[in-house]
């Protein structure tokens, strides 16, 4: 007869299913109950909440609430965000629903989605903007710097639903050695066939980083979200 499982192999079990489930969620700027809006901040691989939480500082207003998750393990998936969605499973499965849940919370806290924008670097580009595709509504934003959408060449981007004007932000160099320009514009044409706002920028010669001239692109997109009509239609 086969052992009864103890708590902390479920525990354990648990957490191989949904490796980010209990990371932290740092949390700064203004409490979210009663802020006008909020950035979801998701860091790169390698680096850490903190990390990302400098950049939102230097581009969202004071008055938003800035949270930004902890990828178990400083990472939110194992291999490139090129290969087969199934080969980053379960880890891109749980880092999505950590997103997912940060969102829940910040609604539930009173920030409704046209005043919640998404931010991220990298693999946390990647992240945000897969989030927003697979989650299609009118978002208060979507940035991000040094990403693309997540799946080997040939994925299918036939995402349900509008972004109905969602303000997106891409930003990458021409020669990023883990962002081929293809799957920036790519993801590009396909947000905007998914009716949002977007504004692509492509830097020749840049590094795997972030420019001044995204800084500021991204502070004026998060401006507005201080004001408590940010994202309403006109």
């Amino acid at each position: 007869m086969p052992a009864t499982p103890n708590a902390s192999d479920l525990a354990g079990a648990g957490l191989a299913a949904d490796p980010h489930r209990d990371s932290p969620v740092r949390r700064e700027g203004a409490p979210a109950a009663g802020a006008p809006g909020a950035v979801v901040a998701i860091h790169g691989r390698g680096s850490s909440a903190g990390d990302i939480l400098s950049l939102a500082q230097a581009v969202a207003p004071p008055s938003l609430a800035r949270w930004a998750p902890e990828a178990a393990g400083s990472t939110w998936y194992p291999h490139s965000f090129l290969v087969r969605i199934d080969d980053n499973r379960p880890h891109l499965d749980s880092a999505l629903a950590k997103v997912g849940r940060i969102i829940g919370d910040l609604i539930a806290a009173g920030i409704p989605h046209h005043r919640i924008a998404l931010l991220g670097f990298s693999q946390g580009a990647c992240l945000a903007l897969e989030f927003s595709a697979r989650n299609a509504r009118r978002w208060g934003a979507v940035i991000g710097l040094s990403g693309g959408l997540i799946g080997p060449p040939g994925t299918s981007r036939a995402y349900p639903g509008s972004l109905d004007g969602t303000p997106v932000f891409l930003g990458c160099s021409d020669i990023d050695p883990h962002i081929p320009l293809e799957r920036v514009r790519e993801s590009s044409a396909v947000f905007a066939a998914m009716g949002a706002d977007v504004t692509e920028r492509i830097y020749p010669g840049m590094g795997h980083t972030v420019s001044r001239e995204e800084i500021t692109i991204t502070r004026d997109m998060l401006a507005p979200l201080a004001s408590a009509t940010a994202g309403m239609a006109p």
